[in-house]
């Protein structure tokens, strides 16, 4: 991942082009990769359409094999990348699921697909891009070289090579130490980012982070003042880089609230700059597939800063169908080859996940954030569950017990998130 890479634009077509859908188009079913909350939403955007969907299952995650709509539960055999593909090419033969369609739902299952590209293209018929695409969207120090190269601003970044380059850096605290990419899950790349105050802090942090991830791959960024009000997302479906359905939303509250870990509170707006300069990005890229691009509003300056791009579904991503714009689906009839209907997202549409959302809340109104009356008016009727559905109800239904179960699993195992 640290290796020298040339910034080249003119990259092909990520994904063949559509074929005429055959009859049997129904029976191609899906293969979601992982079985967290929003491996959930795509399981129901395809299961409320007829289409048979299998979850694979990693570790604790369960609410997508809770659905109604999952019809087969399957579990990975390991850690191993190689063994995974191996295992991911013996299922598509064994079980006679060749040319499913294969979801990830994380960064890890997007990286596994892209580095396999090729010869899990010859089994399944992948939603996501190869790597010479997915580099530049993993990994963020190549995500700010393409924003540097399009014209599009970002937060300034700092890339430590060694502690004692760090240590003579005279940064304007406070700021975050983050990770460039997330090769494996602990309790840094769970967090995303580390708040941090002071230089003795830095300092100590870094330590600690280097026994967690390659110190080759820290990034210390500055803190865009504002909230989630400030936070706004560019979600599409593109071929070739031309937005085939959009929508843009305003991430309301997240946890944390200052630079969100995820999203509990979304709702969709019209914002013209946002989709121009997300829609500019995924041109240059001629990008094909579902796609979430996220920035932040700088009130110092008023400018748009390019924090992430998503190339697979997204934490909200349930809103989306509710809204008008059903991404799993659309992106099913894409890539079998049938007609991709006429959408519009509804403005004003909103997303809440209440088992975190309610913290986040109660923090902001104690601390004199968040008036009582704009939280309450945010959350009236209607509004789009992250969990709960009422055709499907059992996620719903266990998603607290589950996340106490989990919580009390972390804490034993001394796994607090810092």
């Amino acid at each position: 991942m640290s290796e020298a890479v040339t910034l080249e634009l003119d990259v092909k077509p990520i994904l063949a082009a559509p074929q005429p859908a055959s009859p049997k188009s129904r029976s191609i079913g899906a293969l979601v990769m992982d079985a967290d909350y929003r491996g959930l939403a795509v399981v129901r955007s395809l299961g409320r359409h007829g289409i048979p969907v299998w979850v694979l299952q990693h570790g604790d995650q369960l609410l997508a094999t809770l659905s109604r709509y999952n019809r087969r539960t399957l579990g990975w055999p390991s850690q191993n990348e190689e063994e995974n593909v191996n295992f991911l090419v013996e299922l598509a033969e064994r079980e006679n699921i060749r040319d499913w369609l294969l979801f990830p739902t994380g960064d890890e299952g997007a990286a596994l697909v892209a580095r396999h590209h090729q010869n899990l293209s010859e089994h399944f018929q992948l939603t996501s891009p190869p790597w010479e695409v997915l580099k530049w969207l993993y990994d963020k120090r190549l995500t700010y070289q393409l924003a540097e190269k399009v014209g599009v601003d970002h937060p300034w970044t700092l890339y430590p090579a060694n502690r004692d380059q760090l240590a003579a850096s005279n940064l304007p605290y406070p700021i975050i130490l983050k990770p460039a990419y997330r090769s494996s899950f602990n309790r840094f790349t769970a967090s995303k980012a580390w708040r941090v105050e002071t230089r003795e802090q830095l300092l100590a942090r870094y330590d600690n982070v280097k026994t967690l991830v390659d110190p080759g791959a820290l990034m210390i960024q500055e803190i865009i003042p504002g909230g989630g009000e400030s936070q706004f997302s560019y979600t599409a479906l593109c071929r070739e880089g031309k937005p085939l359905a959009s929508l843009s939303a305003r991430r309301v509250r997240q946890i944390p609230m200052d630079f969100g870990r995820a999203s509990t509170f979304v709702e969709t707006v019209d914002d013209v700059e946002v989709a121009d300069t997300a829609a500019h990005l995924l041109r240059a890229l001629r990008y094909t597939g579902i796609a979430e691009v996220e920035f932040k509003r700088d009130p110092r300056d008023g400018k748009l800063k390019l924090l992430d791009i998503n190339a697979r579904v997204w934490g909200w991503q349930s809103l989306c169908g509710p809204a008008g714009v059903d991404y799993p689906y659309l992106l099913w009839l894409m890539i079998i080859g049938e007609p991709i209907p006429t959408t519009k997202a509804a403005i004003g549409a909103r997303w809440v996940r209440m088992s975190t959302d309610a913290p986040t809340a109660i923090r902001e109104i104690l601390r004199g954030r968040l008036p009582l009356r704009e939280y309450l008016r945010s959350i009236r009727p209607p509004l789009a569950p992250a969990i709960y559905a009422s055709d499907d109800p059992l996620p719903g239904v266990l998603e607290i017990p589950l996340l106490a179960y989990l919580l009390g699993k972390r804490i034993i195992s001394g796994g607090r998130m810092a």
